[in-house]
């Protein structure tokens, strides 16, 4: 059991130190962020140092205090897996000038590029160049397709 103990002490300790870098980042004091989160100077201290584990909830309103993502800290806790996209990601996540509102819009046009180039780079059997089409209309039991065949430009 002493090898979890160190792994959870050290996960304290490691969302403390993220807590206050991102702190300092955003250049709010110790007191103005215990302010803004509702909890005390000395408790805020205790989390920042590693002697306190936070709840969830005590997460949210550091979070908030912080302008970043609730998401952003309960994954540095280790109460989320890290999301899909990597430095990327968590650059929007950790940046202290982007409202959630403007990091949400970000993280959804990074998403759609993502998924963009996923189909760029598909392979040749999921390209529609040179199937057969059927442009009849009339389906199974009717007039026989029209075999047309989809075809890139030529260039002249």
């Amino acid at each position: 059991m002493p090898r979890v103990d160190r792994v959870v002490n050290q996960a304290v300790a490691d969302i403390g130190e993220y807590i206050r870098t991102q702190r300092n980042n955003a250049q709010i004091s110790l007191r103005q962020l215990a302010r803004a989160a509702g909890v005390s100077n000395p408790y805020l201290s205790q989390i920042e140092r590693g002697l306190r584990r936070p709840s969830a909830e005590i997460l949210a309103q550091i979070a908030k205090g912080l302008r970043i993502s609730a998401e952003t800290l309960y994954v540095q806790a280790g109460i989320l897996d890290r999301p899909r996209g990597g430095p990327v990601v968590d650059a929007i996540h950790a940046d202290p000038d982007l409202t959630e509102q403007q990091k949400q819009a970000l993280l959804a046009v990074y998403e759609s590029f993502r998924v963009g180039a996923e189909q760029a780079t598909a392979g040749p059997d999921d390209s529609p160049v040179g199937r057969t089409v059927d442009l009849s209309g009339a389906g199974a039991g009717g007039a026989p397709p029209v075999d047309s065949e989809i075809r890139p430009h030529d260039k002249e």
